[in-house]
């Protein structure tokens, strides 16, 4: 298969993939991404940024993070991103492949990439293009696939026809990650298990043999090693520990480039 007829595919699915994942609403993983990334940029503190998001997909991160300063967005869906630049005009998305693009060296504060990484077959290259895009000491913000949980607590379909599929461990990212970048924070966020796996876990983490074929609220019940409270503090309890542990299903990341 020749790399356009491959491109083809890829932007096939996207496009495809975006009206009915995207369009209307977001899971719950991309918006506990979305508030971690929003909390950085918080903590920055200023309202100039200028800021690239890359394989913004429909868009929907960017009116958060216009709030911030001027935002350019890119993704390989052109079809969602005509539709994002009706909705947002102030937002300058630009359609294509990531590592074909000329965005300009070191011209930004600030790249956001969500659920990107795993899906890109040269990630050395791509990490290192998100580095050249950024001022020295500008800040990448990261979500990506953790492989472990995916891999092995998940049953995650085989790949669609021009869906690319590289997941990382924490190990990898930060080997990607350490070459041009200062890895500020590195950790899991959002726990998604198989039920079968979440018993196991549970009779590791708050005692008791594990449990199948219950209520899956069950599986947040405080016991005497869990804070006591409602079920609703003894699940937050529960997802805490879990993601302290690198379970959780998406793996952020907070990096500033190095100052050569």
């Amino acid at each position: 298969m020749t790399r356009a007829v491959a491109k083809s595919l890829q932007r096939s699915f996207w496009n495809d993939w975006n009206v009915s994942h995207r369009e209307e609403s977001i899971d719950r993983v991309s918006a506990r991404q979305a508030e971690v990334v929003h909390a950085w940029l918080e903590k920055l503190g200023q309202r100039d940024l200028n800021i690239v998001e890359v394989g913004c997909g429909t868009g929907w991160f960017c009116s958060t993070a216009a709030r911030f300063g001027r935002v350019t967005a890119t993704d390989l869906s052109d079809e969602a991103l005509a539709r994002a630049q009706h909705r947002m005009p102030d937002v300058t998305f630009i359609a294509g492949d990531f590592l074909d693009l000329d965005l300009g060296r070191e011209r930004f504060d600030v790249v956001v990439t969500l659920e990107v990484l795993s899906h890109v077959a040269d990630q050395e290259a791509f990490t290192s293009k998100l580095a050249s895009h950024l001022r020295p000491g500008g800040y990448l913000m990261m979500a990506t696939q953790n492989r472990f949980v995916l891999q092995y607590l998940n049953r995650i379909p085989p790949p669609a026809p021009g869906q690319l599929r590289k997941w990382v461990s924490t190990a990898e990212l930060r080997a990607l990650l350490e070459p041009e970048f200062e890895i500020l924070e590195l950790f899991s966020l959002s726990p998604r298990v198989a039920r079968r796996t979440m018993g196991l876990l549970r009779s590791k983490l708050i005692g008791g043999p594990p449990r199948y074929g219950v209520d899956r609220t069950a599986l947040w019940r405080p016991n005497r090693r869990a804070p006591s409270g409602s079920m609703a503090r003894a699940k937050q309890w529960m997802v805490a520990q879990l993601e302290a542990i690198g379970l959780g299903w998406t793996l952020m990341a907070l990096a500033r480039k190095r100052v050569s």
